[in-house]
């Protein structure tokens, strides 16, 4: 029966996303911020389908269901900053569970709204020492990983005292996995990738065969040997790797803090040099999948009438997406010589909302004597939220159906394509350990 007044309750097409325009000055004008908040906010209360996401949430619904009103308009306006602290920016809600988003009349983008909020804070006050530090990624790595400093550095953070008092100094919870920092850094051991100029390679109508590598600085500093599996398995495969010239922090961390300037600075270093590589005929991955998005999502919606970014987007591969493109083509090797048996895996959220598919699941399960499980849940790590002091044990209670379901999965591996999320889900778990699953490839080749 159709609508009298036209007006749909829901949309039922895909979602589109508008350029983010960070650049006016109404975007950071408080009094209209607030009263987007209120609108979408609104929205939100009469819905509720997304209670079971991000705290962000139940958060609001509580704040609306103990006010006087049991409305919006009772909720006090401080606590909408609440709110906003507890969205990550995993966009879940965005593509998977609103029914308002564009191209729906109500145009709700909660995710790119809570981020607009961040920002505008961010520019009135700053941020705290902490939140500095930790979406410092590129000089935090660079300080921690000096050889002669780096050891001293893993030992303290390993050490119950040394996590007290950065608890104490910096509000990290004393109990959040920190990764280890390395002197010997990914780009280091692969040197021999620099400046391999014209490969040949077997491309494809949808790859040209041959891929840049951008390590990331979680990759580079704190987890050398995925990017290391990562080129083990491509190259196995016939894909010729190569590392850019150079390369700086992809900006997600500043994204997630609001400091859309410093994301800006960091587009200017990165994406120049990447565009020249495509232009050279290469396609580019990441290991990470949150970097991954950085350049298919934000910085495209963020700049969106730069072409080198667009060209940058469409030559951006999560790297399990563009070996199975290879497969498709007959490129992809199975010549395991190790099965896996059972895998239980995570699906990163930065992953899923990249609307490729579970293609880590799709290889992983071309091995033979290998059985995957894709749990389809959020870790509730997002890169700084669950270090935090005030928000880790509301990250380890969203990660809680995963941890639950991996323990009754009796499982031989588990993994996740976030190495962060995979150390927060078995933090606990004295008998499971975080793989990456490039990693379990690697294995299975045998190489």
């Amino acid at each position: 029966m159709s609508n009298p007044e036209g007006r749909r309750e829901g949309s039922l097409e895909a979602p589109t996303r508008h350029p983010l325009d960070w650049q006016s000055s109404d975007f950071y004008d408080e009094a209209r911020l607030f009263e987007e908040l209120e609108r979408v906010f609104d929205i939100c209360h009469g819905c509720r389908r997304c209670f079971n996401l991000c705290h962000a949430f139940p958060t609001l619904f509580d704040a609306v269901d103990e006010s006087d009103t049991m409305e919006v308009d009772g909720v006090a306006k401080s606590v909408y900053w609440d709110v906003v602290d507890h969205c990550y920016l995993c966009d879940m809600c965005y593509m998977s569970k609103c029914p308002y988003v564009p191209p729906h009349e109500w145009n709700i983008d909660f995710p790119h709204l809570m981020l607009r909020a961040k920002a505008a804070r961010f520019r009135k006050q700053g941020a705290s020492t902490r939140d500095k530090i930790l979406s410092a990624t590129d000089t935090i790595g660079k300080l921690a990983g000096i050889p002669v400093i780096v050891n001293a550095v893993n030992a303290t953070n390993r050490s119950k005292a040394g996590r007290a008092l950065l608890e104490k100094s910096l509000g990290v919870h004393r109990d959040a996995p920190v990764p280890a920092y390395h002197a010997k850094t990914a780009r280091k051991r692969l040197a021999r990738l620099r400046g391999r100029g014209e490969a040949e390679a077997q491309a494809t109508a949808s790859t040209s065969g041959k891929v840049v590598l951008y390590t990331t600085c979680y990759g580079n500093r704190n987890h050398p040997a995925i990017d290391e599996d990562l080129v083990a398995v491509f190259e196995h495969n016939g894909i010729a790797v190569a590392l850019a010239e150079k390369e700086a922090c992809c900006g997600m961390p500043k994204l997630e803090l609001g400091d859309l300037d410093a994301v800006a600075k960091a587009k200017e270093i990165n994406i120049p040099v990447l565009a020249a590589m495509v232009d050279a005929g290469w396609d580019i991955v990441t290991p990470i999948p949150s970097c991954t998005l950085m350049f298919k999502q934000e910085l495209p919606l963020m700049f969106p009438d730069d072409l080198d970014v667009a060209k940058v987007r469409d030559a951006m591969f999560d790297p399990f997406e563009y070996l199975m493109l290879r497969h498709k083509d007959g490129l992809f090797k199975t010549d395991f010589k190790i099965g896996l048996g059972k895998v239980t895996y995570q699906v990163p959220c930065h992953l899923r909302v990249q609307n490729i598919g579970l293609k880590t699941r799709d290889a992983l399960q071309l091995v033979p004597d290998t059985t995957v499980e894709a749990i389809e849940r959020c870790s509730g790590h997002d890169g700084t939220y669950a270090v935090k002091k005030e928000f880790h044990e509301i990250s380890r209670k969203i990660a809680r159906p995963v941890v639950n379901k991996l323990k009754k999965a009796q499982a031989d591996y588990f993994v996740s394509d976030c190495p962060m999320a995979a150390e927060q889900i078995v933090q606990d778990l004295d008998d499971h350990e975080a793989n990456n699953p490039m990693s379990l490839l690697r294995k299975a080749y045998g190489i």
